[in-house]
């Protein structure tokens, strides 16, 4: 299977996380749609331009991330096994998969679109980080009970807050909350983590340099 991403995108850092965890073998396609030509190239693939997108040996493309990393943990019984066959369980980690993906990556994308774009609107940038900051504390909660979010396995809600928490390391004072402090810390430790960080920074150098 092929997966096309970019690295500095956060919903390919996440299935890129989950890849990592299934130790899964796939063959890695950087897609930069900031480059015309890459992007026209693209754009014959997957006419909608959304990345990641998995594409499958039998050339079934899949273009959302929540539902890659459920299909590779489904046909994949290697690594760590992302969601529980319990349904509740199950539930629990969908429920903060969709929570994080519209309450605080939304929020986190339109904070720093408004912290790049001028005229700087400082009451829209407030409102903003006013409920990333209430969102951290839910999760800050949430963390109180578990190791890992959902429960003491790294799961696919996990695979989900990272390259979040990633992204808001040096906005917002993540050390300063208990819980979710701690769990920062730990995530930061993980393998998948340190792999997903290590193509991070090499993205980010050749982007200054191109600069």
């Amino acid at each position: 299977m092929k997966l096309y991403y970019h690295p500095l995108c956060r919903h390919s850092q996440k299935v890129l996380i989950a890849l990592y965890e299934k130790q899964a073998y796939f063959h890695p396609q950087v897609i930069d749609l900031n480059h015309a030509q890459s992007r026209h190239d693209f754009k014959s693939l997957s006419p909608l331009t959304r990345l990641p997108l998995l594409l499958l040996h039998d050339d079934t493309k899949l273009p959302e991330s929540s539902i890659i990393i459920e299909l590779i943990d489904s046909i994949l019984e290697t690594g760590t096994q992302l969601l529980p066959k319990h349904m509740k369980h199950s539930l629990e980690i969908r429920l903060y998969d969709r929570l994080i993906e519209h309450d605080l990556h939304q929020a986190l994308s339109h904070f720093e679109i408004e912290k790049n774009q001028p005229p700087i609107d400082q009451l829209k940038i407030k409102g903003l980080k006013n409920n990333i900051t209430v969102f951290l504390t839910e999760l800050d909660d949430k963390l109180h009970n578990s190791y890992w979010l959902c429960s003491d396995h790294f799961s696919l809600a996990d695979c989900s807050l990272i390259p979040c928490l990633f992204s808001l390391q040096n906005e917002f004072q993540l050390l300063d909350y208990e819980h979710l402090g701690r769990y920062w810390m730990q995530a930061q430790l993980r393998g998948s983590y340190l792999q997903v960080k290590q193509e991070i920074e090499l993205a980010e150098i050749e982007s200054s340099n191109e600069t």
